[in-house]
């Protein structure tokens, strides 16, 4: 008996059921305009699920990605930076709504204000 089933058509519907994880990128330091340039014609960034945010205090990408495990969606969002050459990620960080929407949030782990 075989199938007419494709990994493409399994995989599709998987990834609509997997939970979308939250989490921050922390950059080393804020890019350069090259690197800003560079940014603006990379797809893989512009796939959805992460975005640029930069403040005078600091410079991350705020992360939304759907996977089966956070540390799945930390290291399909790492690999995005291949293609981007002298950025560096200084820190993966949870907030406390990163914490929250992650389903993670306890007394234990929330930071003290």
């Amino acid at each position: 008996m075989s199938s007419s089933r494709s990994t493409e058509a399994v995989s599709e519907p998987a990834a609509r059921t997997h939970p979308a994880w939250h989490f921050h990128l922390v950059l080393d330091e804020p890019l350069t305009p090259e690197q800003s340039d560079t940014l603006d014609g990379l797809d893989r960034f512009h796939e959805g699920g992460i975005g640029l945010v930069q403040t005078p205090e600091r410079h991350y990408f705020l992360c939304v990605v759907r996977a089966a495990t956070l540390t799945e969606a930390i290291a399909d969002t790492l690999a995005r930076f291949e293609d981007f050459p002298g950025v560096l990620v200084r820190s993966v960080e949870l907030d406390e709504i990163a914490l929250d929407s992650n389903g993670m949030a306890t007394a234990a782990v929330l930071p003290v204000p």
